[in-house]
């Protein structure tokens, strides 16, 4: 009896480290394929990305038989992250304060997916859920912040998530004659437009 239990515990053990194995490959491969993206676009070798993650080119395979399935994979974990800080900035600062870093977050967000644009954009039915993923959890997350600023009186009431999301997109898109912090100062001034007329006694 004993040495069965010892058994099923190695096993359970044994699967316990694979999964742990296989995770830890994973997020260096989304890590790595994200910086791989941002900077020398999505049509970078593989191999590039296999040994940025450390690890080797049948295990990237392994995770994302295709190439646009990794570049979904590192959309929605870029989306994922920037929905999420919404909850944890909202706790941890003021209303007005969250909302201006979360939208300072989201130029960061818009600023970095400059090496996924093309392929987003490409037509590809591979990537026609993305839209669909970006809003449902984006917007959200976002009206929540400007519900919570405007009863703080810290904005004026009645912006729609949805075109804020845009304007601010517009305004962090990367360009080639832009400096690198041009994005965050134009999202910037889009924040102090928000709270121009604001009642705080409110």
């Amino acid at each position: 009896m004993s040495g069965k239990a010892g058994e099923i515990r190695l096993e359970e053990d044994g699967k316990r480290r694979v999964r742990a194995d296989a995770q830890r490959n994973l997020d260096a491969l989304l890590s790595a394929a994200l910086a791989v993206f941002t900077t020398s676009g999505v049509d970078a070798p593989v191999r590039e990305i296999a040994e940025k993650a450390g690890v080797g080119v049948g295990t990237l395979y392994r995770h994302f038989p295709q190439r646009s399935d990794l570049i979904i994979a590192v959309f929605r974990q870029e989306v994922d992250a920037c929905a999420d800080a919404a909850t944890s900035l909202a706790a941890r600062h003021e209303p007005g304060e969250a909302l201006a870093l979360w939208m300072h977050r989201y130029a960061d967000f818009i600023a970095a997916k400059r090496g996924l644009g093309a392929a987003l954009h490409s037509g590809d039915p591979a990537y026609d859920v993305l839209p669909g993923y970006f809003k449902d959890r984006l917007v959200p997350a976002l009206q929540m912040l400007l519900e919570t600023a405007a009863a703080a009186g810290a904005i004026r009431q009645g912006f729609d998530a949805t075109d804020l999301l845009r304007a601010a997109a517009v305004l962090a898109s990367p360009s080639q004659d832009r400096e690198p912090d041009h994005g965050r100062r134009m999202v910037g001034l889009l924040v102090d437009g928000l709270r121009y007329g604001a009642n705080p006694s409110a």
